[in-house]
């Protein structure tokens, strides 16, 4: 059979497919297949964790933590909330629009508990919503602030992971023979990747290069301009942040203190399972691998599989302490579950406390301000 008609016949297929996938997407309710997925790893995991391990003794080791070191994780992960508002000002700043840090860190408060709440990722509109509602922020610059943020988040997790690889590859711990080391090496250039790429992505926006009008004259009147447009306008509301150095050092300096501080409430945590810094694993080492844990179980969470990456970052995290560390795997898991619970608690409380401020409920009909929000990105601006 003549190869250009098999290709032909294999197109129209993907075609008909991608076409029946779109009207099974539509008739199915928003976020059922994040819950979907939620559901698939959690089953998934749970079939693992009963082969694999002691249920008991992962309880039991969660149970027995020290309440003084866990008291320490929370005022530690409580700290970062804070500079994540004082952050996304310096974020905001330079595409002229400048707000109270208070306000800020409700705004990210909601955002990130819509995010674990509600499926499909609703938190980015919820803060969109907020900023354009409470403080006259074009959708636009609100989608193009948080894209920003999400690149510096990844640089200084790359940042950070990248490190702790280093001080485990030269202690010659990631060498093991049994495999691990190949996973760390996996997990730490994931790490690299991710911020290499975001750096790359921020030179390219401080870069002379513009792509705007070259991509606007060649998809004027095709049925992509408006969303050709929108992209446009975005990358160059990213520019302008990109442009203004002294911002990007305090967007980063901030963004590397924020997850230092993440880090530390995950080795609070290990240490309220294993006795202290004294017991058994040196200070050093749960800082070490602390910090590859953190940074492997946010990139995991990157993956659109589960809800809030429940059971992702868990999954990555006790894979890193168990590879590199004597700690028990019962333990590891135990700690994961803690530190991420721990985490998500205190975003859920500090979320019902912006809802609450903001009378916004986060629950309720979350996907009109992610609509408004796309839908206003492809309509004309003056903001620069």
């Amino acid at each position: 059979m003549n190869t250009r008609v098999v290709a032909a016949r294999l197109r129209e297929r993907l075609s008909r497919l991608r076409g029946s996938l779109s009207r099974l997407r539509e008739r199915l309710p928003p976020g059922t297949l994040a819950i979907a997925g939620t559901l698939l790893v959690l089953g998934v995991g749970g079939a693992v964790l009963a082969r694999t391990l002691d249920v008991g003794v992962v309880i039991e080791a969660a149970a027995t933590a020290d309440p003084a070191f866990l008291a320490a994780a929370l005022a530690a992960y409580l700290l970062s909330w804070p500079l994540r508002g004082r952050r996304y000002g310096d974020v905001l700043a330079p595409m002229g629009h400048r707000c109270r840090t208070a306000f800020l860190t409700a705004a990210v408060f909601a955002s990130q508990t819509a995010n674990l709440i509600v499926p499909a990722r609703a938190g980015d509109g919820v803060r969109a919503y907020l900023l354009n509602d409470r403080r006259d922020v074009p959708y636009p610059t609100g989608v193009a602030s948080l894209a920003v943020e999400r690149a510096f988040d990844l640089v200084a997790l790359g940042v950070l992971g990248g490190a702790a690889l280093a001080v485990l590859l030269v202690d010659g711990r990631a060498a093991a023979p049994d495999g691990s080391g190949r996973a760390l090496a996996a997990a730490g250039g994931i790490a690299v990747a991710a911020a290499l790429g975001s750096a790359v992505t921020v030179a390219v926006a401080r870069s002379d290069r513009r792509f705007g009008p070259a991509l606007r004259d060649r998809f004027d009147g095709s049925r992509l301009s408006r969303a050709v447009d929108a992209a446009v306008r975005f990358g160059a509301a990213v520019r302008v942040v990109a442009a203004d150095g002294a911002a990007l050092v305090r967007v980063f300096l901030a963004s590397a203190v924020v997850w230092a501080l993440d880090v530390a409430t995950a080795v609070l945590v290990l240490a309220a399972l294993v006795g202290g810094f004294g017991g058994g694993v040196a200070p050093v080492t749960l800082l070490v691998v602390g910090t590859l844990a953190v940074s492997a179980g946010n990139l995991a969470k990157v993956l659109p599989l589960s809800q809030g990456g429940i059971g992702l970052y868990e999954a990555a995290f006790t894979g890193i302490v168990v590879a590199t560390t004597p700690i028990a795997p019962e333990v590891a898991l135990a700690a994961a579950v803690l530190d991420h619970a721990l985490k998500n608690g205190v975003t859920l409380a500090g979320g019902a406390a912006a809802a609450a401020a903001f009378d916004l409920s986060l629950t309720g009909r979350p996907d009109e301000s992610t609509a408004d929000a796309e839908s206003a990105a492809t309509r004309p601006t003056t903001d620069r």
